[in-house]
């Protein structure tokens, strides 16, 4: 037991860190061939944030996990809006007004419903897998062409992304961060799955809640540093960005991986009362953070603890499903 809790701790503080170095040398990389700012924060940055939330759901999945899988992108997903969104906003309340992010509302909410007609059948199959992953190369596709009818100079994402992606960094150097980021995730994505499925085996809970509980916390830490830096230097609109970014990625892509590597029938759990519980919470952010009227949106001190509120009571409503 205290051997697969240092795997934990140790495996979660390596992803964490690796998944910096991974995002930054991708970054720079893509900056140094000529790719515009906006576009390498709505598509590397975002899927760099996501990317231990896909590394432990495949090595999951591979290890004959798929449900952790399932459990942490549900669960990444409402830490990310409750958790993550809401302690940022107790600490510095946040003001949006990208016309980007405006439009990516809608497509995650297209991308819920996608995920929603898939599994209601509680059953991630093969096909369900592919579908998902298929859209993620038109999400990316999407994107690209947003970012690039974006570049008029009037975007607050641009800057903000600008500020945020290393400009002296050489290619070399780049890509040397890049490869050490990628194979330490890897190895601290399995390191992480081991020590959690022999915790969920010792408590005797199932797969799903380690994965909505353990993992997903752990796994939404990159976006909670992010979020919360992003905040403080006042970039709300990258803040607000890279939650929905991760959030998107994590339902196409992080929820695709099981389904591909090993279908799984699902909990009735997940669609009852996690989907559920994730799509409330995105409609909650949608009406606090979009704007109505021609206003700016905003999430505010009293609407962040509401948030956190909500992750505290979502917890302990798992605690009462696993004693109960």
């Amino acid at each position: 037991m205290l051997l697969s809790s240092v795997a934990i701790l140790l495996g979660l503080a390596v992803l964490v860190w690796s998944a910096d170095r991974f995002v930054l040398g991708a970054s720079a990389v893509a900056r140094n061939y000529g790719i515009s700012p906006l576009i390498i924060g709505m598509t590397i940055l975002g899927f760099g944030t996501s990317a231990p939330e896909m590394l432990v759901s495949g090595m999951a999945a591979w290890e004959g996990n798929p449900t952790i899988g399932v459990g942490n992108a549900l669960g990444s997903n409402i830490a990310n809006i409750a958790l993550v969104l809401g302690f940022t906003a107790i600490v510095s309340p946040m003001v949006v007004r990208s016309k980007v992010l405006k439009r990516e509302f809608p497509l995650l909410f297209l991308v819920m419903g996608l995920a929603a007609v898939l599994m209601i059948d509680n059953d991630l199959s093969r096909v369900d897998g592919f579908i998902l992953l298929s859209g993620v190369v038109v999400m990316l596709w999407w994107m690209i062409r947003l970012a690039r009818q974006e570049q008029t100079g009037e975007e607050p994402l641009e800057a903000e992304f600008d500020d945020e992606i290393p400009a002296d960094m050489s290619t070399g150097r780049a890509l040397f961060w890049l490869v050490l980021g990628l194979v330490l995730l890897m190895v601290s994505s399995q390191l992480l799955v081991w020590g959690a499925v022999n915790v969920a085996h010792y408590f005797g809970v199932s797969d799903l809640i380690i994965g909505l509980t353990i993992i997903a916390i752990g796994t939404s830490l990159p976006e909670l540093a992010a979020t919360v830096s992003a905040a403080l230097k006042k970039e709300h609109e990258m803040a607000i960005g890279n939650i929905i970014g991760s959030n998107l990625f994590n339902i196409l892509a992080v929820l695709a991986l099981p389904g591909i590597i090993m279908p799984t029938v699902l909990e009735p759990e997940v669609m009852s009362r996690d989907f559920v519980v994730m799509v409330v919470l995105t409609v909650a952010l949608f009406l606090m953070a979009y704007g109505f009227k021609g206003k700016d949106g905003q999430i505010n001190r009293i609407e962040g603890a509401v948030l956190l509120a909500s992750f505290i009571g979502y917890m302990v409503m798992l605690y009462f499903s696993v004693v109960g």
